[in-house]
């Protein structure tokens, strides 16, 4: 498994990548849900991976990494917030959200098997990618000396 992670965990990083990107895409163009702002932030940090791993993950470039785990670990920051914001319902009052909806807005109603919201899901695709990418950080044929 682990040799399999080193191989292709810039690859799974990019898939994760995608399906947020295109998650994020259908909740705001299908379904309509309107993006408050800081799901325009998690946005913000989450796109461009999709663009920068792809083009790692085809050229095998694991210099992108780094970078990577920066922006993911920074949109996974702003999700940690908005996830507490909708759970936690005095802190939409410290720092309420004031253009377009309000950020403590769930649209999936009390969230899917009551804990999973779409910052929650935000969240995982944040911690994943980091974790696909941190298991990506040696070439395989640095196992095999290390060894």
């Amino acid at each position: 498994m682990r040799a399999f992670l080193r191989n292709y965990g810039i690859y799974l990083a990019w898939l994760v990548a995608l399906v947020a990107t295109a998650g994020s895409l259908y909740l705001s163009e299908v379904l309509h849900y309107e993006p408050c702002r800081l799901c325009w932030f998690q946005r913000i940090f989450m796109y461009p991976q999709v663009l920068l791993l792809g083009v790692a993950a085809y050229r095998q470039d694991r210099h992108i990494i780094p970078y990577s785990v920066l922006l993911s670990s920074v949109g996974g920051v702003i999700s940690v917030y908005h996830y507490a914001e909708q759970k936690i319902p005095a802190l939409s009052r410290w720092l309420p959200c004031k253009v377009g909806i309000p950020c403590n807005v769930d649209y999936l109603g009390s969230g899917w098997l009551g804990f999973i919201t779409i910052p929650f899901m935000a969240l995982m695709a944040a911690v994943l990618i980091v974790l696909f990418l941190l298991a990506a950080r040696q070439k395989p044929d640095e196992e095999q000396i290390e060894d």
